[in-house]
């Protein structure tokens, strides 16, 4: 018997899902007490669930006994907050298929319900399709929580999973989502439509929200919802309620803002974090905080999305 015959999967609720940003103190060194600050502001603010280490988490900045605290810190804050069922989903990518099994394992461990894994690319060349799909499920076997697949060419050395790559995966039991960062809905419809009904298809980015919603997705994984989490609420809303010219209204705005966050990268949202929430601009070197000048223009960039998200905090 393998695994992946004893697990008992509990799909993850659809909807909008947030990856965080890692904070950082001036000496570099992992700030929990805001990582615990930010994700209970987002827990409060009505979002579906949290994602430590994504592209947005700098997971390639952190060893393993931080990603392990970030989400054990990310887990006691909804928890403490009052969101003991809200799901925390831990990112758990690396070069090696011994290496992520290792990261799964330590994320159940740290209190995450589910894993989002990254297809290894860093010896593309080397890597068949067939063993592409052995990693993945040697990985949904050994993991004690579920497993999505995180379909992102722009951090996989322009690794680009099929839909037949993800149909395929998608059989197995405890491989119960993906999450297309690719940015191609016609993939997603062919995804959401091929595969079994429990398992779940995030669009990557909250610039294409509506359109992830009407291929038939699930809901959306995008980091711009650190920043507005209601008003990308409010456009799933608005599109399950049927008001679709609203929708895409609001659409418009969120993409506007997500742009921001799409050239600027995480550090244009820790920058807008600094500008707008007061705390999170300090990423990790190599990387490092805009110039004056530069985080001015960020903030600008960001001023839509954040009135109308204030107007939204306001009516709540």
């Amino acid at each position: 018997m393998t695994a992946s015959d004893t697990h008992k999967v509990n799909p993850l609720p659809k909807g909008l899902y947030v990856p965080t940003v890692a904070f950082f103190q001036p000496d570099e060194e992992i700030d929990l007490a805001t990582t615990e600050k930010h994700a209970t502001y987002l827990a409060r603010s009505g979002v579906t669930g949290l994602v430590t280490q994504g592209s947005n988490g700098e997971a390639v900045h952190l060893d393993r006994d931080e990603r392990k605290a970030i989400t054990a810190a990310t887990r006691r804050a909804v928890d403490a907050a009052g969101y003991p069922h809200m799901p925390v989903i831990a990112g758990c990518g690396a070069a090696s298929t011994r290496e992520a099994i290792q990261l799964c394992r330590d994320s159940g461990a740290a209190g995450a319900d589910a894993v989002l894994v990254l297809p290894p690319s860093y010896y593309k060349p080397l890597v068949s399709t067939e063993a592409l799909h052995a990693h993945f499920i040697a990985i949904a076997d050994a993991s004690p929580v579920p497993v999505l697949i995180y379909n992102y060419p722009g951090a996989s050395s322009g690794l680009d999973l099929s839909s037949d790559d993800i149909l395929a995966l998608a059989k197995h039991p405890n491989i119960i989502g993906c999450k297309l960062t690719c940015g191609n809905t016609g993939k997603l419809a062919r995804v959401a439509a091929g595969s079994k009904p429990e398992f779940l298809t995030f669009g990557g980015s909250v610039d294409f929200t509506l359109q992830t919603l009407i291929a038939g997705g699930d809901g959306i994984i995008g980091g711009t919802a650190n920043l507005i989490p209601r008003s990308c609420l409010k456009l799933v809303e608005l599109y399950d309620s049927g008001k679709i010219e609203e929708a895409q209204k609001l659409q418009a705005i969120v993409a506007r803002a997500d742009w921001a966050a799409i050239h600027g990268g995480f550090i244009a949202v820790k920058s807008a974090l600094q500008s707008y929430r007061g705390y999170g601009a300090l990423p990790r070197r190599p990387c490092v905080v805009p110039t004056e000048t530069a985080a001015a223009g960020i903030h600008e960039e960001y001023r839509e999305g954040m009135e109308l998200e204030r107007s939204l905090e306001k009516s709540a």
